[in-house]
């Protein structure tokens, strides 16, 4: 059987190595530099690195890649027009970090809730309340919920176990269901609207100005999607004006937020920092063991699974 040359991210190499079979031949490397040169070679490519450009040169050096992994599951800022004219086929990590994510939803929108920032606070200074800072029940409370893929849903099992109503939007209608031509009309509904969708060229933006204007006036803004999906400085200006009650945001733009932006002044903005995708330990675990079985599928010629669209961008 001919040799398959991989060329692998060396920090998930402990996990990889003792379970390559003898017809795969890994090439690990630590840095870009490393990347770069290894990357002709590469039939396979796992090029994750912290910066999506070098990741994106790392893939244009890749002339004989066959299959591109990676860890993470938004795709933006990777060249895949250029994959799609090469023939390369494309798994992401999809699904990999939803059940932190959906967690982090539910402890964006309890902080919210109960003003528990405030109550941190008043341990900073050794104060003790003797009232609670935040009265809101997520107890009967109506969510809108963008994005329905893998943290969508766990995001929408979580919030029903609070007895949250949850209104999902998705092109196919359906019980609590609004289509992507229906929601704006319906803003002005919900206590909660909650971003999970992938970062194109379809969702770019897709909170803007209007958008803010129509939501209640109490309403939250959570955002674990992209910081492109919002126009910031509509958001930055509706919550200084206190036209919404408030944002959780997992992601900005741009990242990391530099210090001195303004969005780190604004009182409502909970801002954590790209975190919700980390709090957790078996990130790693779980994408080696996805691409594993993945492996044995290519060598047996069979479909991998977790494929991207292209053409859709996730």
């Amino acid at each position: 059987m001919p040799r398959i040359n991989a060329v692998i991210a060396g920090l998930i190499r402990p996990l990889i190595e003792p379970h390559l079979p003898d017809d795969v031949e890994p090439h690990w490397f630590m840095t870009k530099d490393d990347a770069f040169a290894l990357a002709p070679r590469a039939e396979i490519g796992w090029f994750d690195m912290y910066d999506k450009k070098d990741v994106a040169e790392a893939i244009t050096r890749a002339t004989s890649m066959k299959w591109l992994n990676s860890i993470y599951a938004g795709v933006d800022g990777m060249p895949l027009d250029l994959l799609g004219e090469r023939g390369v086929t494309f798994t992401n990590g999809a699904g990999i970090n939803a059940i932190t994510i959906a967690e982090y939803v539910l402890m964006g929108m309890l902080t919210i809730a109960k003003g528990y920032r405030d109550v941190v606070r008043a341990q900073m200074r050794h104060e003790w309340l003797i009232d609670s800072p935040g009265k809101v029940e997520l107890y009967g409370s109506k969510a809108l919920l963008l994005g329905y893929g893998a943290i969508g849903k766990l995001v929408e099992e979580r919030l029903k176990a609070f007895a949250v109503e949850v209104t999902i939007v998705r092109r196919t209608p359906g019980p609590n269901t609004l289509t992507p031509d229906q929601w704006r009309d319906r803003l002005g509904e919900f206590d909660w609207v909650i971003l999970a969708v992938p970062a194109t060229a379809e969702t770019e933006r897709m909170i803007g100005a209007a958008e803010l204007a129509a939501m209640k006036s109490d309403a939250v803004l959570v955002n674990i999607a992209r910081g492109t999906v919002v126009d910031q400085n509509a958001l930055i200006e509706a919550l200084s004006a206190k036209r919404i009650g408030g944002a959780f945001l997992d992601v900005t733009t741009p990242e990391p937020l530099p210090p001195g932006h303004p969005l780190w002044g604004v009182e409502t903005a909970h801002i954590s920092m790209h975190l919700s995708g980390r709090a957790q330990s078996l990130m790693f675990k779980r994408s080696a063991e996805r691409f594993l079985a993945n492996l044995q599928r290519y060598r047996s010629g069979q479909p991998l699974e977790n494929q991207v669209d292209l053409t859709l961008g996730y």
